[in-house]
């Protein structure tokens, strides 16, 4: 993050607080929750921690929740795991052609990962739309991940062009409000992310409508849940704007070392509400559960990591840094454990325990 960057985001969390005192005083539903709701929310609430989570074995979110290979098996020892080192939460990725492809089976999938969560004392939030990576996808098998390469299979929800296409939102839209009906008043969920990184991948502004049109949908059916759309990208004025205006909760993700996530987290506490980090961690920009956990528990804002098995989505190694020998980082970029349950550090594991209290 450079001073202009970090400029903007003063400049936009400005257009955040006015926005948040001209709605404090109304009630309707379907409205933004006040600031002093989501506080009260958050206070009820153990310190939020926990990483975002695919199982092992799926190489991205259709792979994850397709009946022919959803593992419910294997989420619950991977998520076994979670709770042994005190993680309360998790932030998942659902996916809209997987539901599209088999909508009861897709919910009652939803149900049973729910289900695995709650014995374990996890409450998941749950993201939508997805503007990273691979542009298109299939129903059906999944390919197989491309050695050494980041996340090489993951998958933009609804996708490109899909998602710029109106013609496809009277779909999307029942995908959106079918989920959100069938868990409004789950205790099991923690919260609703709308759209992971709208704008990335190229698409900037043109993320707008369908962020528009998912907000909107979300507020229809107004979920006693809170609902996020998180920061990522401190250049887009327009969409940091759409995204802080419209979030119950302020969430966000940072990579960057301590002294700019301290930055970060000094500016998003002008909006008054409670703050949750859902992507940070990797290690080799030293962002790291050794330097950035414990700052967050400091600062009382969540902590969720990307990465939690080292699997399928070949996400220790780097983004910018692929191994075509698919040999082993010098060290993991993200990821905690390793497929038989070991910590890839044990020094890390101990960490996070003790800061959860384990």
């Amino acid at each position: 993050m450079n001073i202009k960057k970090f400029l903007t985001t003063a400049f936009c969390l400005s257009l955040l607080v006015s926005s948040v005192f001209a709605q404090k005083d109304k009630k309707l539903p379907g409205q933004v929750w006040s600031v002093e709701k989501a506080n009260e929310w958050y206070k009820n609430n153990r310190w939020l921690t926990g990483a975002n989570y695919i199982p092992a074995n799926a190489i991205n979110q259709l792979e994850m929740w397709q009946a022919d290979t959803f593992s419910p098996d294997l989420i619950d020892k991977e998520l076994g795991w979670a709770n042994d080192i005190g993680f309360n939460t998790l932030r998942v990725f659902l996916y809209s052609k997987a539901y599209k492809q088999d909508p009861q089976g897709f919910l009652k999938r939803v149900d049973q990962f729910l289900a695995i969560a709650d014995k374990h004392q996890i409450k998941p939030m749950f993201v939508f739309f997805d503007d990273c990576w691979n542009k298109t996808s299939e129903i059906g098998k999944q390919p197989a991940p491309k050695t050494g390469i980041h996340n090489s299979g993951w998958l933009q929800d609804p996708g490109d062009p899909a998602f710029k296409e109106e013609a496809n939102f009277p779909e999307l839209e029942v995908y959106v409000k079918a989920v959100l009906t069938r868990f409004a008043n789950d205790k099991r969920v923690l919260l609703w992310d709308l759209y992971n990184e709208p704008g990335n991948s190229g698409k900037l502004e043109s993320s707008i409508p369908l962020l528009t049109k998912t907000i909107e949908w979300a507020r229809a059916v107004n979920p006693s849940q809170p609902i996020s759309i998180g920061l990522w990208s401190w250049g887009f004025e327009k969409l940091n704007k759409l995204q802080l205006a419209n979030s119950d909760i302020v969430t966000y993700h940072n990579y960057e070392a301590p002294d700019w996530h301290q930055r970060t987290i000094d500016l998003l506490k002008a909006s008054g509400r409670p703050l949750i980090c859902t992507e940070y961690m990797a290690r080799t920009r030293n962002s790291r559960f050794s330097n950035i956990m414990p700052l967050l528990k400091k600062e009382n804002v969540g902590a969720i990591n990307w990465g939690f098995v080292a699997g399928k989505t070949n996400t220790k190694y780097a983004w910018d840094t692929p191994l075509a020998d698919g040999s082993e980082p010098i060290e993991w970029f993200h990821e905690i454990f390793n497929q038989d349950g070991t910590p890839y550090r044990k020094d890390e594991t101990d960490l996070i325990k003790k800061l959860n209290g384990k």
